[in-house]
């Protein structure tokens, strides 16, 4: 019999363990994460008394690969419109929360006189709190629907992407061993460079992608698909000199722009669960019991730290971006624990060998013992923020009342920052995409066409071939909003901005003539006033080309309706409010949806019949069915059970109407049992019989008594599926099915 290899042992053993601690953490009620880590605790080198791994080197392997599928899973939930939905007082507190617990961590190691880079590691693993314990939390103690709650939870939004952010910044001082301003801007250019370019190629390929692949599409090519896409993207990140996992989550949030990301979540669930729990078991098997004995003083520390810098650094952001007191105290009270982010930048860490070791024990315990503090800090939230709102003084009260009514973004933006803005945008994103075929073309392409045809020709043929690829982009850096509502506003408004108008213009036309000079400049050494000049002209044919305006503007089309495409298939199923609903509430207006319930009395009645527009004041915008959707229904437009409504109103008659729709149902009675009960009984046609003669159809025994006739027996034979233009004869057997009073009634008639 052949030996199984040590690697299939330890993951039986690993996920025996685990699968036990996570029933026993369920039963506790805590996070599973912290079983996962008892699971590691009891099969790591450390621990005597139980069987332990033996390929200590595969399982980091597997872990590896359970790091890079939790950020997949993790881009997939993120989408890069979050980070414009989360608001002004998630960006505030968030990078405040994270700059100064960055800080602080910096601080403590310091005090303990540890090395530089343990401090600065330090200060990434305490920075973030868990979005996982803090979502089970709220879910625990029923907080979700709470403003306070809301606001959480978009803080946690915005720091799960600044950690990965954080993670490359971390890697590049890490590498250089230095703190060095210079490296850390270039690596900032560097990775915002990858991240745009990545993400516009992505969202303009992939979306049309699974599109043309639809129909040849199942759940097993769709995760192979993309499982495939994350780890082509997790190699194309590591070949640039960033981790794995910022390729993955990069992959992650392009997916989650497509409309098959909620299926892709769904099937790449069980693959992260898997790898993330052995993930999750690594990071315990490193825990030694003496090394924390040995450090009970820095676990101490360091969890006063967290819980006390959480919490005061929380409520100070939460209350900067402009929030009142007391909410500022619930949030900052809710963020006081450390989690899954902390162990991978730790394992970070220690895969670049930067960081010593007897962190990673010390930041578990701290995980977990902030862990067990957050519910009873959520629970004191309340009367904490209460006492502190009545024991300050009126003129601080006053001040931050003041403050937060006071702090409100502002709506109406300026013709001028709206230009600058679109402006910059489209100036940062296309020269990003035409740097990146410039780079494709001078180290790929060009050496290939240099090769076979060598010289002056081949030289000019590189030149013409790299211009054409990058005209579209080019055009479009001089061309657009020169025509645009904004452009045209300030330009017909006052003289005197025609200036910085033509500026702009000017601007955007040298831009464009640097790349094609540069790109001269690179296969022939004319002089820079005779590049510039067959620069200026091929912009000029450029901007006068027809098919080349075309080109640039299908480009451009292709990429915002695969970026919209999930938007607007969720404004059409009914999941996303459309673009108007907002300008509703300056009307005293809203639009919101009601679900037919299945018992409900309106369904099988048509609009008309209900009058629910004169009766409530409000106003059906859709009827939405399943995968179809009526737009302003009609009068003889029918509900059904299920049906998603999406109406018009105030809140007064939305309410009251709300309020119908949940009352107007069928109540469920012991009577109904007894009263709805269906029977089959017999009875025989006689010569004085009403039914003796007529047809099925025309004796009304379906239309008058709602009964059903099952079948005949006559003269010794049995009709079955009887014809409804069957006559009923004297002496024939009639079997009929109804409910038990109508069928007696029917029989009754009979005698």
């Amino acid at each position: 019999m052949s030996e199984i290899p040590s690697l299939i042992t330890d993951l039986a053993l690993i996920l025996v363990v685990a699968a036990l601690m996570t029933l026993v953490f369920k039963k506790l009620k805590q996070p599973l994460v912290l079983g996962y880590i008892v699971a590691g605790f009891l099969t790591g080198p450390h621990m005597l008394y139980t069987a332990n791994v033996l390929n200590v080197e595969g399982i980091k392997t597997w872990a590896d690969i359970g790091v890079i599928f939790l950020l997949f899973a993790l881009g997939l939930e993120f989408s890069p419109k979050k980070i414009m939905k989360v608001g002004g007082t998630a960006i505030v507190a968030a990078c405040t929360i994270i700059f100064c617990m960055i800080l602080l961590g910096v601080g403590v190691g310091l005090c303990f006189g540890w090395s530089k880079m343990d401090c600065l590691f330090l200060g990434g693993m305490i920075a973030m709190s868990s979005t996982t314990i803090i979502y089970k939390a709220f879910d625990d103690l029923k907080l979700r629907n709470k403003y306070f709650a809301g606001l959480v939870l978009s803080i946690l939004i915005l720091e799960d992407i600044l950690a990965v952010v954080l993670m490359v910044m971390l890697s590049t001082v890490a590498v250089s061993n230095n703190f060095e301003g210079k490296s850390l801007l270039m690596s900032i250019f560097k990775l915002a460079f990858f991240l745009i370019l990545w993400f516009v190629i992505g969202i303009f390929m992939i979306p049309s992608i699974l599109k043309y692949c639809h129909k040849l599409m199942n759940d097993e090519t769709l995760l192979i698909l993309s499982l495939a896409l994350c780890l082509s993207m997790v190699v194309i990140a590591s070949q640039a000199g960033f981790s794995a996992a910022l390729g993955a989550f990069i992959m992650g949030s392009i997916l989650s722009e497509t409309i098959e990301a909620e299926k892709i979540e769904k099937l790449v669930e069980p693959v992260k669960n898997l790898f993330g729990t052995i993930f999750f078991v690594s990071v315990g098997m490193i825990v030694d019991p003496a090394m924390i004995v040995q450090y009970a003083a820095p676990i101490l520390a360091i969890t006063v730290a967290v819980v006390l810098g959480q919490t005061l650094f929380g409520t100070f952001g939460v209350l900067l971006s402009g929030q009142p007191l007391k909410t500022s105290i619930r949030c900052g009270f809710s963020l006081c624990q450390i989690g899954e982010f902390a162990f991978i930048i730790a394992s970070l860490g220690i895969s670049l060998k930067v960081m010593d070791g007897f962190l990673y024990p010390i930041v578990v315990a701290v995980s977990v013992i902030t862990t067990f503090i957050t519910p009873y800090m959520i629970k004191a939230s309340e009367s904490v923020s209460s006492w502190v709102d009545n024991k300050i003084p009126d003129s601080w009260n006053r001040f931050l009342v003041g403050y937060s009514s006071g702090f409100a973004p502002v709506n109406k933006e300026s013709m001028w920052r709206k230009l600058i803005t679109a402006l910059l945008r489209i100036i940062i994103i296309y020269s990003i995409v035409t740097v990146a075929i410039i780079l494709i073309s001078v180290h790929f392409i060009n050496p290939f066409l240099l090769h076979y045809i060598p010289g002056f020709w081949g030289r000019l043929l590189s030149v013409s071939f790299t211009v054409i690829l990058i005209s579209p982009f080019l055009r479009a850096i001089m061309m657009k909003k020169n025509h645009s509502v904004e452009f045209m506003s300030l330009w017909n408004d006052n003289s005197y901005n025609h200036g910085l108008l033509v500026s702009t213009i000017f601007f955007r036309i040298m831009l464009a003539a640097l790349f094609v000079v540069y790109i001269i400049s690179h296969y022939f050494r004319a002089r820079i006033g005779l590049s510039i000049g067959i620069a200026l002209v091929a912009l000029i044919i450029m901007s006068l080309s027809r098919p080349l305006k075309r080109r640039s503007i299908l480009i451009e089309r292709i990429f915002v309706r695969n970026f919209s495409r999930r938007d607007i298939r969720d404004e059409y199923l009914g999941r996303k409010k459309p673009a108007y609903a907002e300008n509703l509430l300056t009307r005293d207006l809203h639009l919101t949806h009601f679900v037919l319930p299945n018992e409900s009395l309106w369904a099988g009645k048509t609009l008309q019949e209900l009058c629910i527009s004169k009766k409530y004041g409000v106003y059906i915008v859709s009827i939405i069915r399943g995968n179809c959707r009526i737009n302003i229904p009609g009068g003889s437009e029918r509900l059904f059970p299920n049906d998603r409504m999406q109406i018009i109103g105030t809140d007064e008659e939305l309410k009251r109407l709300e309020e119908d729709i949940n009352n107007r149902v069928c109540v469920f009675d012991e009577s109904m049992l007894s009263k709805g009960e269906m029977i089959l009984r017999q009875f025989v046609i006689d010569a004085k019989s009403v039914f003796a003669g007529k047809s099925i159809r025309e004796s009304g025994i379906r239309d008058k008594y709602r009964c059903l006739i099952a079948g005949l027996d006559r003269k010794g034979e049995s009709i079955v599926l009887v014809n409804s233009n069957e006559t009923l004869q004297k002496d024939d057997t009639v079997w009929v099915v109804g409910e038990h009073d109508d069928v007696y009634r029917l029989i009754q008639s009979e005698k």
